[in-house]
């Protein structure tokens, strides 16, 4: 209490802001909230990022006091208000004085100190994957007919025809306990910061596309994020299309533990059958299913991500709810699985999309590699077509809409960058690395999944590595041709452009209905 009355006896200034009371009719309105928020971060910046709010105390220093629930309101509207502009409230003292109560409050800029999960979710169209993660998501069950879709189905062709043609994200968490937090309106930037804030475990989905004519758009939702696992969904009424199995194999080629979702199963015609169909599906790439009927059986699958030869999977209704919960604790329990090296390496990222924000500038969005971004760091971006990489300052960092103060491995960012003098295009890198070396060409180690005649000399297909997508030409280095089910040596150079690669990165090449998949073994000028 001493404390309370020394700061409030010296009066406003420096980083301590006085407010008396803060009504959510009043204090969070447009006009107010955004002067409001202003306000906090000048405070902030005088206080080296810290600010100190005293609630129950006049502009004059007069320690009045509120009532209870007046208090519990001042505290909510400071805590959205701060959320806005990516600070938390780190430190609260609550004194009452006869009857009523005050508090003295620390605020900092937010740091996503917390587990963050990235999953990709795939299958066949109409098999319910943006309806399941909407459900999920917002804990509102559908109506049979994809009403939840709606909150990943963003673009007004995409809500008309009920089919995804882009790659949509979503977010949810879990407190410390365990409780699910859910999104009452997963399509409100200022819900998605608030579930950041708050969450002490994050799931992050990267909801693919599930149309045949966009396989080029899920094989980039999949080899070009930091995922740490692959949902893969499965209609009970429609059963394994060669859209799932093309799905599973892109998961398995980019090394993902996967989880299987029978979804619509108030829908099922035979249930039993499809599971046997999912166990001899998962026999062809060594795989073994495990049936998970109840929360408590998630115990029984051990560290399944790490041998990957288990498979999680959970019958579910986005209409009845049957099998949400599952999914929600086995969320929960799943680990991230970034290494050690990854989190400790510098900073990397590949770029998937390119914004320009008003009043911001060009921003930059894609999921870390490697390391950790800080909000005004110096980075680097390239490369450009002559192989340059240009220094860059990234002068603010948000996820989900929640400006943070930095993110590390595993987490989708928007980053907006500063002084760059080249255009930003998707397959390029950001880094903190200044040594970062384009190239045209790379050797690999590579397997031909499918092609009707023979892959020679000159052969031309697109590559997908990381968010690169660039036609390419393959040499086979140790045979005069591979056929489908080959594997073998091979060079691969970009045809248009030079881009960074590097040893070990996963990958793979279609050309038509043609696709195989390699790992990098060597980069080469």
């Amino acid at each position: 209490m001493d404390e309370l009355l020394t700061l409030a006896a010296k009066g406003e200034g420096g980083n301590v802001e006085f407010k008396e009371y803060l009504s959510r009719k009043v204090h969070l309105s447009r006009e107010r909230r955004q002067s409001l928020a202003s306000q906090l971060k000048y405070r902030a910046n005088n206080g080296y990022g810290k600010a100190v709010y005293l609630l129950g105390v006049s502009d004059s220093g007069e320690v009045v006091g509120l009532t209870l629930e007046k208090l519990k309101e001042s505290l909510e509207v400071l805590s959205e208000i701060a959320r806005d502009v990516g600070f938390a409230i780190t430190e609260e003292k609550i004194y009452s004085i006869d009857s009523r109560y005050a508090a003295m409050l620390t605020l900092e800029r937010a740091r996503l100190e917390k587990e963050h999960l990235l999953i990709a979710t795939a299958g066949h169209v109409d098999h319910g994957k943006s309806t399941l993660v909407g459900t999920l998501v917002s804990g509102e069950l559908d109506d049979g007919s994809g009403r939840t879709r709606r909150y990943l189905d963003t673009q007004k062709h995409e809500i008309e025809r009920g089919l995804s043609a882009d790659l949509s994200y979503a977010v949810y968490g879990f407190t410390s306990s365990g409780e699910v937090i859910h999104l009452r309106n997963p399509l409100s930037r200022e819900e998605r910061a608030g579930v950041v804030a708050r969450a002490a475990k994050l799931v992050s989905f990267v909801d693919t596309v599930g149309h045949e004519p966009w396989l080029r758009t899920t094989i980039r939702g999949i080899v070009g994020q930091k995922l740490d696992y692959g949902l893969l969904t499965i209609a009970a009424d429609d059963g394994i299309t060669h859209i799932t199995k093309e799905h599973l194999g892109i998961m398995l080629a980019m090394d993902l533990p996967v989880i299987i979702a029978i979804t619509k199963a108030d829908r099922a015609r035979d249930l039993g059958k499809l599971q046997s169909e999912i166990v001899s599906l998962l026999a062809l790439v060594g795989r073994v299913p495990k049936f998970i009927s109840s929360p408590r059986d998630i115990s029984e699958l051990g560290n399944f991500w790490q041998s990957k030869v288990l498979v999680p999977v959970v019958v579910t209704s986005a209409k009845t709810g049957e099998g949400l919960e599952i999914l929600d604790r086995l969320f929960y329990y799943l680990p991230k699985r970034a290494s050690r090296q990854e989190r400790e390496a510098e900073f990397m990222m590949y770029i998937d999309k390119i914004y320009s924000v008003a009043g911001v500038g060009t921003v930059v969005s894609g999921s870390v590699k490697q390391g950790t971004v800080s909000r005004g760091q110096e980075l680097f971006l390239g490369p450009d077509e002559k192989g340059e990489f240009h220094r860059v300052k990234g002068s603010s960092i948000e996820v989900h809409h929640l400006s943070v103060e930095s993110a590390e491995v595993g987490e989708v960012v928007g980053i907006a960058i500063k002084g760059a003098g080249i255009k930003p295009r998707r397959g390029m890198v950001l880094s903190s690395r200044n040594d970062l070396q384009a190239v045209r060409s790379f050797l690999a180690d590579v397997v031909v999944l499918n092609h009707p005649t023979r892959i020679a000399r000159g052969y031309e297909p697109v590559i997908h590595l990381e968010t690169i997508s660039e036609a390419v030409v393959l040499e086979p280095l140790e045979q005069e041709f591979l056929a489908a089910g080959d594997r073998g040596k091979v060079r691969v150079t970009f045809k248009y452009a030079p881009h960074f690669v590097e040893r070990g990165q996963r990958f793979i090449f279609r050309e038509g209905r043609s696709k195989g998949i390699g790992v990098v073994t060597e980069v080469v000028a």
